[in-house]
């Protein structure tokens, strides 16, 4: 059964799961890198299995967001906890997730477990609000330390008004 999710002690990511200077081809890349950090965290049980699920997802409906923000997710029997991959790529090598504005040098993968449907849509609803502000993004893009944005990521919840 997948843990729940409260959000005052969420460590949704950590700074394994954050790869600085993000070398992928293409969106499908990028979310296997950062499938990789989530498995090797022991967050997904199963690479494969998860990977089909974020890219069955992800040819469903884009999720690139406005401001340079990639954001593939997926919920799956694979995942044993709600957790967040974080990739911010290396210049020049920003990637076309869809979004109208162009492409994402920001790509959060979030890993759901499949019964945990409340917690994908508040972990989504959440990161996307937090990143909206254009403050947020360049904090993160600017961070270039792993457990900054790992902290960044976490804080976003337990700050967010319940």
């Amino acid at each position: 059964m997948a843990e729940p999710l409260d959000p005052y002690d969420a460590e949704l990511t950590t700074p394994d799961m954050v790869i600085l200077e993000l070398e992928a081809t293409d969106k499908d890349d990028a979310a296997a890198q950062l499938s990789e950090r989530l498995f090797a965290a022991g967050r997904v049980s199963d690479l494969d299995g998860f990977l089909r699920h974020v890219n069955a997802r992800e040819h469903q409906l884009a999720t690139g967001l406005p401001g340079g923000i990639g954001l593939p997710h997926a919920r799956s029997e694979f995942v044993a906890r709600t957790s967040i991959a974080v990739g911010i790529t290396k210049y020049g090598h920003a990637l076309d997730f869809g979004a109208a504005d162009g492409p994402a040098t920001v790509i959060l993968l979030i890993a759901t477990p499949a019964s945990s449907f409340s917690d994908h849509l508040e972990v989504l609803a959440t990161l996307a609000r937090s990143l909206s502000k254009e403050s947020f993004r360049e904090s993160l893009r600017r961070a270039y330390d792993a457990e900054v944005i790992a902290e960044l990521i976490n804080s976003s919840l337990v700050f967010f008004d319940h």
